[in-house]
């Protein structure tokens, strides 16, 4: 390993503005990270699938043997304010590395690509396929990810890089978010009795999303916690005179695995239709908005969890017992096409969208070898 190319190449990949939103905006640094993989010698493909939006993904064939990924995105949230220095310009501090996606997660993506140099560099010792799988819009709607895995039949198994402290996650939550339009009757805002006000309509639904909520806290998954919904946005209303004839909630739930989105969506048509039946609250489901995607897990007694604990310990992490992740992530897309695999990388995702976004200099190092030695223990040896 190279720790000056690596940190190198964090500083660059961090110097690309890729905030999601506004989005469209990984293509400059997707064609970066292509020539760094024709470097390393792997066949690369840039797949611009929208202005300004593409996918990297690069192949080395080895002979024969499973076919082992790479996976993580390019993307970042947006750097907003209260930084201490500039976000788009790696600093250093305290063995820190600060910058906009130095965790969430270029710093997983530096240390991939140096992963793949040392695996391209030592293939006499290994026999299958390698695949590095670069993405846009993870932190929107899974775009890229979706894309690529539509077509990804054959890959085994796949490390996805997300903020862990290098420990194996091997499962994940969901996001299900359904706009439920509350419709009311508009009229003068002097005469409010003659309409009906869509927000006093909604007011009145709320207690009934709200005991659907409390029900789902029994039914925690051991590693991520119970399911839930909320709501996270209410619209209403065209004029300040106006009684509104309508109120928009976007509704937010999280699913945990062995949830599926079409058995979440009859728990909440059955809470409306009960609201309309029992108190007359006329609503309906505008639209389920984009998301990341569903939950996924891996068994623990895995094989490839197995490695991924062996490997965190042989480098230096103290507890690498697997754990479980509370948001969501794009290795749902790959589980769903097939692969296997566990979702791990350097950092701590309780800094990764805040600001002065840091990544330990130790851990980033760290995550090179135990990418390598994870991907070795999959791919045959010769």
């Amino acid at each position: 390993m190279d720790p000056a190319r690596l940190l190198g190449d964090l500083a660059r990949l961090v110097a690309f503005d890729t905030a999601n939103p506004p989005g469209a905006r990984e293509a400059g640094c997707a064609a970066w990270v292509a020539e760094r993989l024709r470097e390393a010698g792997l066949a690369v493909e840039l797949d611009l699938f929208e202005e300004g939006r593409a996918n990297v993904v690069g192949r080395l064939e080895n002979g024969p043997g499973p076919c082992f990924a790479f996976n993580t995105h390019m993307d970042t949230v947006p750097a907003g304010e209260g930084w201490s220095g500039p976000p788009l310009e790696l600093r250093e501090r305290d063995a820190r590395l600060f910058g906009r996606g130095a965790c969430d997660a270029k710093g997983s993506l530096a240390a991939m690509l140096e992963a793949v140099r040392l695996l391209a560099a030592g293939r006499a010792g290994w026999s299958g396929t390698l695949l590095a799988v670069f993405v846009a819009d993870e932190e929107a709607s899974s775009r890229g990810a979706r894309r690529f895995a539509a077509g990804a039949g054959g890959i085994d198994v796949v490390v996805v890089g997300e903020p862990s402290g290098n420990a194996p996650i091997i499962a994940h939550k969901g996001s299900l978010r359904p706009l439920v339009r509350v419709a009311g009757r508009s009229t003068h805002s002097g005469t409010p009795d003659l309409g009906v006000n869509a927000i006093f309509e909604a007011a009145r639904l709320l207690p009934r999303l709200a005991r659907l909520h409390e029900a789902l806290r029994g039914r925690a998954h051991p590693l991520v916690g119970p399911p839930s919904l909320t709501v996270t946005r209410a619209t209403a209303g065209q004029a300040d005179n106006v009684v509104p004839d309508g109120c928009d909630l976007l509704l937010d739930r999280r699913l945990v695995p062995g949830e599926t989105e079409a058995a979440a969506l009859a728990e909440i048509a059955a809470v409306l239709d009960a609201a309309r039946t029992e108190d007359g609250i006329a609503t309906e489901v505008l639209m389920l908005k984009p998301t990341t995607g569903g939950a996924a897990e891996t068994p623990p007694d895995h094989p490839i969890v197995l490695a991924a604990v062996a490997a965190a310990r042989r480098h230096g992490v103290a507890d690498p017992a697997p754990i479980g992740f509370g948001g969501a992530c794009d290795f749902v897309h790959f589980r769903e096409a097939g692969a296997q695999g566990v979702v791990m990388g350097p950092g701590d995702l309780t800094v990764a969208h805040a600001p002065d976004e840091f990544v330990p200099r130790r851990e980033l190092e760290a995550a090179v070898p135990i990418y390598r030695d994870i991907a070795l223990s999959v791919l045959g040896r010769r």
